[in-house]
């Protein structure tokens, strides 16, 4: 069986382990909005705005032809 000091030494360390982990989840932002946990994400504008751009073009490629349209 291992010896009382090392099951002291370990347990010392788990302990602080988990205070570690629990302060790391408390000083994450715990906001409700989705769109505050977003921002400052995009670190590339130019290509978010092309991707953008390449699904509304997808979208609007996918949507069907009204009859007023094709005259």
């Amino acid at each position: 069986m291992l010896d009382e000091a090392i099951l002291e030494r370990r347990l010392a360390i788990i302990e602080q382990e988990v205070s570690e982990l629990k302060r790391k989840a408390d000083s994450k932002s715990t906001s409700s909005n989705w769109m505050d946990n977003l921002i400052g994400s995009i670190s590339d504008e130019s290509a978010f705005l092309e991707a953008l751009e390449y699904g509304r073009s997808f979208r609007e490629a996918d949507r069907p032809i009204d009859d007023d349209q094709q005259t």
